[in-house]
């Protein structure tokens, strides 16, 4: 009980209660996230076609006379021919695919909150000049 003057009196006050609440919430939400996707795909073709031809034709006639004294002749016919062929053919083909994937994730979940409350509560209220009460109050 607590007793407070006033100029006219005494004021005498019962029951009362002030004071302070406190309730806590947390919350904290965090979230991340990755992906990585990579992929290649080729394929390489060659191809290389090499031909080479060589002819060769000569084609002669010799002929010599001679008159003096005795009589010379002499004839020659010639044919002379050369060919050469060459040819060649080169392939190539590759095919090849690569890929890549990374996958990554984090989550963190935690809740908190603070709460105050101030309350007051008083019963009865005692004044000089006479009595009065009051009932039970919360705020």
């Amino acid at each position: 009980m607590s007793e407070y003057e006033t100029g006219d009196g005494s004021t005498d006050l019962g029951h009362y209660e002030a004071g302070q609440e406190s309730t806590e919430l947390d919350q904290l939400h965090q979230s991340a996230g990755s992906e990585t996707d990579a992929q290649s795909q080729f394929g390489v073709y060659e191809n290389d076609h090499h031909a080479e031809e060589s002819t060769d034709f000569a084609q002669g006639h010799h002929e010599e006379f001679d008159q003096p004294g005795i009589v010379h002749a002499e004839s020659d016919d010639y044919t002379n021919y050369s060919h050469s062929a060459s040819e060649d053919d080169h392939v190539f083909a590759a095919e090849g695919s690569q890929s890549t994937h990374q996958a990554e994730f984090a989550e963190l979940d935690a809740l908190e909150q603070k709460f105050d409350a101030a309350f007051a509560q008083g019963t009865e209220i005692h004044t000089g000049e006479g009595q009065s009460e009051l009932g039970t109050a919360q705020n």
